[in-house]
């Protein structure tokens, strides 16, 4: 089975390694289930999960995603059925035990990146609000999640060879220990909606896919797309989609800012990885006055 260059890194733990042994058998019994056809070969962007187009027996052409067994994505499937098809991908079907989602196939699937940077914020300004509806359990609270990140982040400094200053580590923890207790309403958020997971599509002009969903308030759902280097990656493109996305959907600009030199921090250390891209998003928003 051919394993996309994304997910090679699951080859560098135990774990990693089980799930891709397993891989062959799952596949295998999620075509039978479901009796797909014109199973083809992984999408290349894949991460996190083994995503193959296939078609369903009356031919409706799909995705199945098989899922590397994370925390992140355990509520993925409950997610996009709560959305039902708003603003993000129809959940077609799911296997729980085995990890696997049959989800509709987004085409052209043109990422939301390849527009030119303000054209892709006009459209995630139009399409964040819908995928805002009331949520509770089984998602995560936003504030269990920061307060799981405050908790790693001085061991995975460390432990990572001080790879920032601490003085972006101790703001981290303090913005995420002002911002966690009190938020405002609770809504279905996505801590991964970058610009490379909303895609074109025929339904809808851009539907959102691969959500680790938390709730949460409305002000953390742009995040992603604020920090991500889909969109530009200098101090100014940063700054740029901080004050657009606050302005234009109504948000409170210091506590997006604050949100996002939390969790930006929190993720800029994976294992045994530094990302130095996020770590200098994270410098250049907690300079962002």
């Amino acid at each position: 089975m051919h394993i996309p260059d994304g997910l090679r890194w699951t080859e560098r733990t135990p774990g990693g390694r089980a799930w891709l042994a397993e891989l062959p058998d799952r596949l295998a019994g999620c075509v039978a289930r479901w009796e797909l056809t014109a199973v083809g070969p992984p999408f290349d962007y894949a991460f996190a999960s083994l995503a193959l187009p296939a078609e369903l027996p009356d031919g409706t052409r799909a995705v199945l995603k098989l899922q590397y067994p994370d925390d992140d994505s355990v509520h993925e499937a409950t997610a996009l059925a709560h959305w039902a098809g708003r603003g993000a991908i129809r959940l077609l079907a799911s296997d729980a035990e085995r990890r696997a989602l049959l989800v509709e196939r987004c085409d052209p699937g043109t990422p939301l990146h390849a527009l030119p940077a303000d054209a892709a914020l006009d459209a995630a300004v139009g399409l964040l609000p819908r995928l805002w509806v009331p949520a509770g359990p089984p998602f995560t609270p936003l504030a269990e999640e920061a307060a799981g990140w405050a908790e790693r982040m001085p061991d995975n400094w460390r432990r990572a060879n001080r790879p920032y200053e601490r003085r972006l580590l101790d703001a981290a923890l303090g913005m995420l220990a002002d911002l966690a207790p009190s938020q405002s309403e609770q809504v279905l958020v996505n801590q991964d909606l970058h610009a490379g997971n909303v895609l074109a599509a025929d339904r809808e002009p851009w539907l959102v896919i691969d959500p680790k969903p938390l709730v949460g308030e409305r002000e953390f759902a742009v995040v992603p797309l604020v920090r991500g280097a889909e969109l530009g990656h200098s101090p100014a493109a940063v700054r740029h989609r901080l004050d657009r996305l606050s302005a234009e959907l109504g948000l409170d600009r210091e506590r997006v800012r604050g949100w996002a030199v939390g969790q930006t921090v929190a993720w800029s250390v994976g294992g045994d990885q530094v990302f130095p891209g996020n770590v200098e998003a994270a410098r250049w928003l907690l300079d962002a006055r």
